[in-house]
């Protein structure tokens, strides 16, 4: 029998569920699909939001030929196969799922088709895709974000399942649904498994589904639960927590997890240098020098001799002090940005590269720091309107505390260091 999500999976835009402001009417992907003319795209977005069911309704809507491969068991050999096919059909959609395990020989291997218009590709992948898919292919296709599902999309899946259970004949009363949002995490295949999962494992006759219920059927199917590898998703959480947390024997815990269980040293590199500026940042700048070697390393020599790399970065980045200081400010700051919009630059601190710009006063009253003592000078760098602002506020680590009191001292108590 066809899992729940299968079964419940949409088939055309009318109830695709999210994503509106993609195919919600009058949105971009929902005009283009209207038009009949499609380009080649990547999805990119968490698991379990509908990518892969939308890259299908897409094919159903505009009656294309559609040929699906996924990443991890696909090679050259596959996509050249489907090419050729494709060469003999009009208007195919090629769909590859986790697009961005492809090395760059297999993207490569694409290029060609996606130029000349045989495949139209569709590309889902959970990685930032200008980190993950190559520039030239990255440059013949659309980008859309999906967003992660919410309350309102979950209750409407909620909603389905049990309209489905009662078009079979079994009565299904979902009283409380606060354990299945929290254990799905807004993964609409979890929420699916889940419910099937309470379902299956109660008595004959009505089933009333609570929180209580719900934990106590997950715990004891777990492996069932996770039968699609969603665990993947919590392990690699678990592994970043751990570093944030500055405990080095959970995270080499976590670590060997995901080395057991085959996952990308590249993908586990590259979480550990965001981690690196993102809670470490300044308390310990070396952590982003040590993450990136590390990144390098790992792409040079691969697996089995990069483990040991791996496993010395995670336990420094776990015993390093922590700070966000640097992400709460980039965060304040570019929220201020969006508020107030392109504030005029300052004159005083404006280039001024031509004689007419030096004439309407570009430059005039700039203090150039190194002629002052200590290499400061005390001057305004922000816009009028938003001076004074703070955005950076040093952590509380020995290192950033230095900062704090080297800014105390230039800047006088302007910004209340």
């Amino acid at each position: 029998m066809q899992p729940l999500a299968e079964i419940l999976r949409p088939t055309s835009l009318d109830n695709y569920i999210g994503q509106q402001h993609l195919v919600g009417p009058g949105a971009v992907l929902r005009t283009l699909i209207d038009s009949g003319r499609i380009p080649s795209m990547i999805f990119w977005g968490p698991p379990g939001i509908g990518k892969t069911t939308l890259a299908t309704v897409i094919s159903q809507t505009l009656n294309r030929p559609f040929h699906t491969l996924s990443a991890i068991s696909s090679g050259v050999k596959e996509v050249r196969e489907v090419i050729e096919q494709a060469k003999t059909e009009e208007g195919a959609i090629l769909f590859i799922d986790e697009i961005h395990r492809f090395s760059k020989s297999q993207q490569d291997s694409l290029l060609g088709a996606v130029e000349k218009g045989v495949v139209t590709l569709i590309g889902a992948t959970t990685e930032n895709p200008s980190f993950e898919v190559i520039s030239a292919l990255l440059s013949r296709c659309q980008v859309y974000v999906l967003k992660e599902f919410g309350v309102p999309e979950m209750q409407q899946l909620v909603d389905s399942a049990v309209a489905y259970y009662a078009s079979l004949g079994r009565e299904v009363h979902v009283t409380e649904v606060d354990a299945l949002f929290r254990i799905s995490g807004g993964d609409a295949r979890k929420l699916l498994n889940a419910i099937e999962l309470v379902v299956n494992n109660s008595p004959a006759g009505p089933v009333t589904i609570d929180n209580a219920h719900t934990t106590q059927v997950i715990q004891q199917n777990l492996a069932m639960y996770d039968k699609q590898g969603e665990m993947h998703y919590d392990v690699i959480s678990a592994f970043i927590k751990s570093m944030r947390g500055s405990d080095p024997n959970a995270a080499v815990y976590w670590l060997a997890r995901m080395i057991e269980g085959g996952e990308d040293p590249v993908f586990i590199a590259r979480r550990m240098l965001i981690l690196a500026s993102e809670d470490i940042g300044n308390a310990n700048p070396n952590a982003l020098l040590l993450a990136n070697a590390c990144f390098d390393t790992v792409t040079k020599i691969g697996y089995p001799g990069c483990r040991l790399v791996l496993s010395q970065c995670c336990v420094y980045l776990a015993t390093s002090p922590k700070s966000n200081s640097t992400y709460v400010a980039m965060n304040m700051a570019q929220q201020l940005v969006r508020q107030t919009g392109d504030l005029p630059v300052p004159m005083h601190i404006r280039n001024a590269p031509t004689k007419l710009m030096k004439q309407m006063g570009y430059g005039d009253g700039y203090k150039y720091a190194h002629d002052y003592q200590g290499n400061f000078v005390d001057q305004e760098f922000l816009p009028d309107a938003i001076r004074g602002v703070k955005f950076y506020e040093p952590g509380q680590n020995p290192r950033e505390e230095e900062t704090r009191r080297t800014l105390r001292a230039h800047w006088q108590g302007k910004y209340g260091y």
